[in-house]
């Protein structure tokens, strides 16, 4: 499992201008399962995402294909971790074993 930080590296105008095609490429990985939560950060000065990849470089290729990564206006932090608990209603998150 991932978390994705995002820090905007541009002006919100530019940002704003990129955004129909990030959330269309949020709502493809959704679908497929890699992505499992997003949103902004507040105050808005970028997003966080939780995705679910077999390898950090399936990951990468993922996020190479978002807008806001193509066009420059966002940098990315990515940290992997295995969860080990969840709050009930979240066990689709553990590892399958």
């Amino acid at each position: 499992m991932f978390v994705i930080t995002l820090t905007y590296v541009a002006p919100l105008e530019d940002v704003d201008a990129l955004l129909a095609g990030h959330l269309e490429w949020l709502d493809r990985h959704y679908a497929t399962g890699t992505l499992l939560a997003s949103g902004r950060r507040v105050p808005r000065t970028g997003g966080v995402i939780l995705a679910r990849a077999t390898d950090r470089a399936a990951l990468d290729a993922v996020l190479a294909e978002d807008p806001f990564r193509r066009e420059g206006v966002a940098t990315y932090d990515v940290v992997e971790f295995v969860p080990t608990r969840t709050a009930p209603g979240l066990e689709g998150l553990l590892p399958a074993d």
